[in-house]
Formats: structure tokens, sequence, C-alpha cells
């Protein structure tokens, strides 16, 4: 699947607002990075919610259908945990935003998935039909286009009523 992702420039940004965030336990620059991503991506902004530790210190963070994120807050990373990295953290809160991202506005994502995937469809149609229909092998009737059949009635030297009539 292809994904649509910041330029490299607003991730390195977002990732050091991140960083800042971990190390200083400053929100605004938490919040200047959650911003940025929901202002790429054309979102509203989560609920985060900061835990000491959710399912029993198992779980790093979780998303929910109804938009809200819980997260474990920077000053309780380390406790109890195997990964105790900031850049391990940094990736929990990527991972839940792709959560958000991924289940926020699934209205408009299924209507954009929708009109791409008939666009063109009603294009010309083709003169055979595809190598893997039930039809293969015989001949399909295409809608022949004005333009092919005024050219066969000029080989054949009849008149078709265009302008090309010299007649």
């Amino acid at each position: 699947m292809r994904m649509m992702l910041p330029p490299l420039a607003l991730r390195r940004t977002i990732d050091g607002y991140l960083t800042e965030f971990f190390q200083s336990h400053k929100e605004s620059a938490f919040n200047r990075a959650i911003s940025s991503i929901c202002r790429f991506y054309a979102i509203r902004r989560p609920k985060i919610e900061w835990y000491e530790y959710i399912d029993w210190g198992k779980t790093a963070g979780k998303t929910f259908e109804n938009g809200i994120i819980y997260l474990i807050h920077p000053a309780n990373w380390k406790r109890g945990r195997v990964y105790k990295s900031e850049r391990m953290w940094i990736q929990i809160v990527y991972h839940e935003m792709a959560h958000f991202l991924f289940w926020a506005d699934a209205e408009r994502k299924a209507d954009s998935f929708t009109r791409r995937m008939v666009y063109g469809l009603r294009a010309r149609p083709s003169r055979t039909a595809p190598a893997d229909s039930k039809l293969s092998g015989k001949r399909v009737a295409a809608a022949k286009p004005a333009a092919a059949l005024r050219r066969r009635a000029r080989a054949r030297g009849k008149s078709t009523g265009s302008r090309h009539n010299r007649g």
C-alpha cells in the first residue's frame, strides 16, 4: 500500500519536537509535534491522555476508535520497561498516531477510495475481453467510435454524410 508521508524536513522537525518533549517534558513541544502531523494530514487533533502505565505495564500506548490516545508519559517511561530508550518512546507515539490517522475520517477515506477505484472505468471500452474473463476466446462486440466508422465507410467508397463528402 502506498502511504503519503510528510516531507523529510517536516519529519525532522516533528522528531525534534518529540525529542525535546521527552527530555524536558514541555507540553508545548509535544503539542507542536502532534499539531504538525495533524495539519499535514488535514485531520483533527486527537485527545491524548497520559498514564503511568497501561494494562499493568504491558502496553506503551493505546488508540481507541473515538479518537482518544492513551500514552505513557516520558517521566514514567523508564520504570519497569525492557526498552527504555527515547527512540522507542517516539516510535510508540508515531505508531499510535498511525492508528489514529487510519481510523480518523473514515468516510472521507472510503469516498476517496471509491472515486479512485472507479476513475477511468467508463472510458472507451476495449475491443477484446480481458484474458481472465469467462469470455476468453470469444470476441466481444464493442461500441465503435464514430471516426472509425467514417474511415471504414470512406475506404469502401460510401458516403457517411460528413464534411469529407465530396459527392
